[in-house]
């Protein structure tokens, strides 16, 4: 992605979850110029963290005691908890010169478990502030460490290339002088060189699968980038099949089996159907619910649920053709499910 696609994800990213996002690219792509303009944009301060000249010290703070016990001081770069929204940003992560320095900041950089505040040792951060990750790719050309596989793990893995579209927006945009953007304009080419591919090693495991279940369900990116992101997350080949499947799910409408008996899994796509998909739902659970001699408390449950988000035309259609099949009317129309099923019967009532 370019940098204008890093800042549509990383916005999303930062204004609905509390994830970390790494922005892996090479130097000079713009990674740090396109967070300081993210900050910018949604109103938050800015306070970066040069990682490879600092000490643990300059991350948890100076120890000192009270009585009989030890604290640590909170470190002047800390956003306190009435200060203004801030972002983080742990600018080169992989050249903190001293292992122990990468391994105080680890904790920083991991998104908080639910309900709990990020945490730096004894420093909690207020959910209003977030943080924010940028590296180079370890590929040979950087003198950078090996970030290992734990740490990749709790990172959002965002890989940002040159593009020269987007350069000259932001030339244009800064002012930059005519020749230079008149000669690149011309000779492209002569913009930063790709290096090796900037493969982190990122893998699918189970907090993967949760960062990826964490964005679907609260961000929305551009089509064309949704991939990328999660196969900065899962890996790519992962990432491919997911979304292969996805398109074959989006493409299938949802069966009767899966309302009556696996509604919390397939409520989310059954609401989103388009109307083609919907109708084939409809039939189904009309037909399979012909032969059904009673339903149990979950499928009335479920099937009540199913109805409820249907559009009015489409519940009023469905309710018709089941009250028509003696078990089902006589669970449907039960007092609890007035509120979804009452208008629906009542028309029909008025209809005959």
């Amino acid at each position: 992605m370019n940098i204008e696609q890093m800042k549509t994800v990383l916005r999303e990213i930062l204004a609905k979850t509390d994830l970390t996002p790494c922005v892996v690219g090479h130097r000079g792509v713009g990674k740090t110029a396109g967070i300081v303009q993210i900050c910018r944009e949604i109103g938050r301060r800015y306070v970066p963290l040069r990682l490879g000249q600092m000490e643990v010290g300059d991350l948890v703070g100076i120890p000192y005691r009270e009585g009989t016990i030890m604290h640590w001081s909170r470190p002047s770069w800390w956003p306190g908890d009435e200060e203004p929204e801030t972002v983080v940003h742990c600018d080169e992560l992989n050249r903190a010169q001293q292992e122990d320095t990468l391994q105080a900041i680890f904790q920083f950089v991991e998104p908080p478990a639910e309900g709990q505040p990020r945490a730096l040792h004894t420093h909690k951060l207020h959910p209003r502030h977030k943080v924010v990750v940028t590296i180079n790719p370890p590929d040979g050309t950087y003198q950078v460490a090996t970030l290992d596989r734990a740490l990749i793990d709790r990172m959002v893995m965002l890989y940002v290339e040159t593009d020269y579209t987007c350069w000259a927006g932001y030339a244009a945009s800064r002012g930059l002088d005519d020749g230079v953007r008149g000669f690149l304009a011309a000779n492209r080419q002569m913009l930063a060189k790709q290096g090796q591919p900037m493969d982190m090693q990122v893998e699918p495991t189970e907090r993967a699968w949760e960062m990826v279940s964490i964005l679907r369900k609260n961000c929305r990116f551009p089509q064309e980038l949704e991939m990328e992101v999660y196969a900065g997350i899962i890996g790519k080949e992962a990432a491919i099949t997911f979304m292969r499947w996805l398109h074959d799910q989006r493409n299938r409408p949802v069966l009767a089996g899966e309302v009556l008996d696996h509604w919390p899994e397939v409520a989310q796509r059954a609401s989103a159907q388009r109307d083609d998909l919907q109708a084939a739902t409809f039939a189904d659970l009309v037909a399979t619910l012909q032969g059904v001699k009673a339903l149990s408390e979950q499928q009335e449950e479920s099937l009540v649920a199913y109805i409820d988000c249907l559009p009015r035309d489409m519940r009023f259609g469905l309710v018709k053709s089941l009250v028509k099949i003696p078990p089902v009317a006589l669970a449907i129309a039960k007092d609890k499910y007035d509120a979804v099923v009452l208008e629906a019967i009542r028309a029909i009532s008025e209809e005959a």
